[in-house]
């Protein structure tokens, strides 16, 4: 009686001229959302099944755009490639790093918890901070790396770090990890920061002896929310790899060897503006980060049980 009595309560609260105000607070975040991303979202979507090239009119060819991907476009089977091996190095070890070493100083005292805390963050704060790597694996004889190994014996001549396949996608993937503490490491931060100390008390009670122990039963379980954040945002950024690889060892790449679906987008539709074969990489991309972030979904779930 009590729980219908608070229900017609809680409807009568919301109804009229409230939920207008409240429809009126979220419309502007709504229609901006819409515009930016839920219209894009559908116009890629349906021009993705046309061939349009932004001077003649689209012409509608059906799945051909998706055939070519995996028929007749050999440098997009191997973007594809080259982008699954960095999101499956660099956004698991991304984002166990951003969580361990946030996990690491979080017991510390608020000065050196904010000072750690923006030096991991500083590469993905600065940007394009990456040009550090570009002196160290210079090419020439002055570059810190060739210089120690030309010292040592090790070679006779420099090595073309950048621009030798056999170097260049395991520096893009050292690069990306570098610059990985961002967002996620944020949220891990703040996500340790919030859970609840009463748990640990009563987890100590009931026999929880080591940090480990708290980690697995209470932690973990308490952060899933979190988690599931920082693992969408950190595989979002090893799916979305582009500008690292094309600074670093140039486009296209030799041999394509770090060429990604991202470097494969933009030169398909801004360089040889064919927009809907354009739009149907797009589509590809986004199914194949939406499956990555149902399969991390299942995976905390379990953790969660």
């Amino acid at each position: 009686m009590r729980v219908k009595t608070f229900e017609k309560h809680t409807l009568k609260k919301w109804s009229g001229r409230d939920c207008v105000w409240l429809a009126l607070m979220v419309a502007p975040f709504a229609i901006l959302f819409l515009i930016v991303t839920v219209i894009p979202v559908l116009a890629s979507i349906v021009l993705s099944f046309f061939q349009y090239d932004m001077i003649n009119p689209p012409q509608f060819i059906g799945l051909d755009n998706y055939f070519r991907m995996f028929i007749s476009d050999q440098v997009f089977l191997i973007a594809l490639q080259n982008t699954l091996k960095l999101a499956v190095i660099t956004g698991p070890i991304g984002f166990l790093l951003s969580f361990v070493l946030a996990w690491m100083i979080n017991d510390l005292s608020p000065a050196s918890r904010t000072a750690l805390s923006f030096l991991f963050y500083s590469p993905a704060l600065m940007g394009n901070v990456y040009f550090i790597w570009q002196v160290l694996f210079s090419g020439d004889a002055y570059g810190y790396a060739n210089s120690l190994l030309m010292s040592m014996n090790l070679i006779s001549e420099p090595i073309q770090w950048f621009y030798d396949e056999r170097y260049a996608m395991t520096l893009v993937i050292i690069v990306q990890l570098w610059m990985s503490m961002g967002v996620s490491f944020l949220a891990n931060i703040s996500g340790l920061q919030n859970v609840d100390t009463t748990l640990y008390e009563a987890g100590a009670i009931d026999g929880i002896r080591n940090r480990w122990a708290e980690l697995w039963y209470i932690t973990l379980p308490s952060m899933k929310g979190i988690l599931l954040f920082s693992a969408v945002m950190q595989i979002q950024t090893s799916f979305s790899i582009s500008a690292i690889a094309t600074t670093l060892t140039g486009f296209p790449s030799v041999n394509y060897s770090t060429h990604t679906i991202v470097t494969h987008l933009s030169d398909i539709a801004t360089t040889r503006f064919e927009m809907g074969y354009g739009a149907a990489l797009s589509v590809f991309l986004f199914l194949l980060m939406a499956a990555a972030r149902i399969l991390i979904r299942k995976v905390l779930d379990a953790l969660g049980r």
